[in-house]
């Protein structure tokens, strides 16, 4: 149980919701290889060789045991050649690492896996418009063999730095070997999955609001429940950034469930329980984000009925006031006919009687569409 214990807390990060789940730190490249961003031997649980080479990391390994962690940051097919051919590594999946823009999945060829994961990044922003990024993305790629691992990250999001720090100050969880380090990985970028949807949801929340809200304070609706301007311009932008939150996050459902159900050969058997508390936590967060795509259809829906019913009112209104100055145009075409016999023509009071006429027919034309609320 002490051993559960200190999985969890050296892998799981804390959540916090008003900072990145990641921040990118490259440092100096460990060997020659100017992709590579760090190269250990670990034995026992403990990292007995720096700044080494990758030939030199799986010499080490294979004449006393261990394994080599092996990190790289957007690799060249000729940076990452050496490395594949030093690990016997699938010319498919290196082709993959290297062109990154991958689903997230789960491929075994031989006694290597090959494990793509995209992670999320949520963007700080003062104000959500129209034109606002919500989520970055970027691509977390492993190859996972019985003595290595290699690391090959894409994109600004997803540092493995401070994670390779946590693991090395639990000497018991690195002695598991390279399915630990994976776990880890998976755990950290699904917990980030999970700050991003808290995040998500308080935008959501807040077109919400505006939405529905009324007054005349910029937010929501205008005057007398007309909708805001905008409103459909930041729903939609929202959707999409729910779209590609949603294809980070829905494929790695199943790499997921094969990891925690089906025995693999580099995945130690004490590791691959915990494989299915991330399944559960990524099936979590798979649910909120199409929950998200529904809300937001919802929420769209109700903007467009809100302006269909502006735009009625508003035609309401114009059909009444004409119907209204129709009266006085109507009389004033009768009397600019210029006939010599017309009723009250030539009488003294004519004149002001047409014009108090007109008047009271357009005063009780206005009370009878303000009483039933055109105007």
């Amino acid at each position: 149980m002490s051993m559960i214990r200190d999985l969890r807390a050296a892998v799981r990060p804390s959540r916090r919701r008003d900072h990145a789940p990641y921040s990118y730190e490259k440092s100096a490249p460990a060997c020659a290889n100017s992709a590579i961003v760090d190269c250990g031997v670990y034995r026992e649980g403990r990292r007995v060789s720096d700044h080494v080479t990758p030939a030199e990391a799986m010499a080490s390994v294979r004449s006393e045991g261990g394994f080599a962690w092996i990190g790289l940051h957007e690799p060249t097919e000729a940076e990452f050649a050496g490395i594949a051919q030093e690990f016997g590594l699938h010319p498919l999946a290196v082709e993959d690492a290297v062109h990154a823009h991958q689903r997230p999945k789960l491929e075994r060829y031989d006694e290597t896996l090959f494990t793509v994961f995209k992670t999320v990044h949520y963007v700080e922003h003062t104000e959500l418009t129209a034109t606002s990024e919500v989520v970055e993305t970027g691509e977390v790629m492993c190859f996972t063999g019985r003595d290595f691992i290699v690391t090959v990250r894409h994109g600004g999001q997803g540092s493995l730095r401070a994670l390779r720090h946590r693991l090395q100050d639990d000497p018991e969880l690195l002695a598991k070997g390279p399915s630990a380090v994976l776990h880890a990985i998976a755990d950290q970028v699904v917990d980030g999955y999970m700050a991003v949807a808290g995040a998500v949801q308080d935008d959501i929340d807040e077109v919400e609001i505006d939405v529905f809200s009324s007054g005349t304070n910029g937010k929501g609706t205008g005057p007398k429940g007309s909708p805001k301007g905008g409103d459909a311009g930041r729903i939609y932008q929202l959707k999409r950034e729910v779209l590609e939150f949603k294809r980070a996050v829905s494929p790695l459902l199943r790499p997921m469930q094969l990891l925690s159900e089906r025995p693999m050969r580099p995945v130690d058997s004490d590791i691959q329980k915990y494989f299915r508390d991330v399944a559960d936590h990524l099936a979590r967060v798979n649910e909120q984000v199409l929950s998200f795509d529904d809300l937001l259809n919802s929420i769209l829906q109700a903007n467009l009925a809100q302006a269909a019913v502006a735009q009625n009112e508003d035609m309401r209104k114009i059909t009444a006031w004409a119907a209204i100055f129709a009266v006085p145009t109507m009389i004033a075409g009768i009397y600019g006919m210029n006939f010599d016999y017309m009723p009250e023509l030539h009488w003294k009071f004519g004149y002001p009687a047409v014009l108090l006429a007109t008047v009271a027919i357009c005063f009780g034309i206005h009370r009878g569409f303000k009483r039933n609320g055109w105007l």
